[in-house]
């Protein structure tokens, strides 16, 4: 029988020692939505965290990952990142910006390391979900140990 191909996300994570399980769903090519995704797999969309690409009108790049039933709040992710402003990246840039596409970006491996913002929620659970990189692919990893690796920052993000 052949092994299934990991993903660079699973891979990043088991360099680092970091434990993991992989978990699959129907991505429909990217257009689940995160909270769908945390039905499909039967866990509380809280537990599942999508991750948003932001930039500055000088366009710089930083990553916001938030619970699925969740808002970015651009006034409280402007300030985390210490600009004045923000906007999501368009879906266009998505892809040449971090080699992911839409519904399969994970804040692990992308093309250029981008300041990554992760909501302090995330840290009241033992365990999050996040995209492994890949559409209808989710890993399940701790908090604290995923944001070691990326690195990431805690901060209130939502409205």
């Amino acid at each position: 029988m052949k092994a299934a191909k990991k993903t660079n996300v699973e891979r990043l994570l088991e360099a680092a020692h970091v434990p993991y399980v992989p978990h699959t769903f129907d991505g429909r090519e990217g257009k689940a939505d995160a909270t769908e995704i945390a039905e499909q797999l039967g866990v509380p969309p809280a537990r599942v965290f999508k991750t948003l690409v932001t930039e500055t009108d000088q366009h710089e790049g930083f990553v916001f990952v938030i619970p699925a039933n969740a808002t970015l709040d651009l006034k409280k992710a402007a300030k985390a990142a210490g600009v004045r402003s923000l906007a999501l990246l368009p879906l266009a840039r998505l892809f040449p910006s971090t080699g992911y596409r839409h519904g399969g970006c994970s804040p692990l491996g992308m093309k250029r390391k981008l300041p990554t913002f992760i909501d302090a929620s995330a840290t009241t659970h033992e365990r999050i979900f996040v995209s492994a990189g890949q559409i209808g692919m989710n890993v399940e990893v701790a908090p604290e140990p995923l944001a070691g690796l990326i690195p990431a920052v805690f901060v209130e993000l939502c409205r």
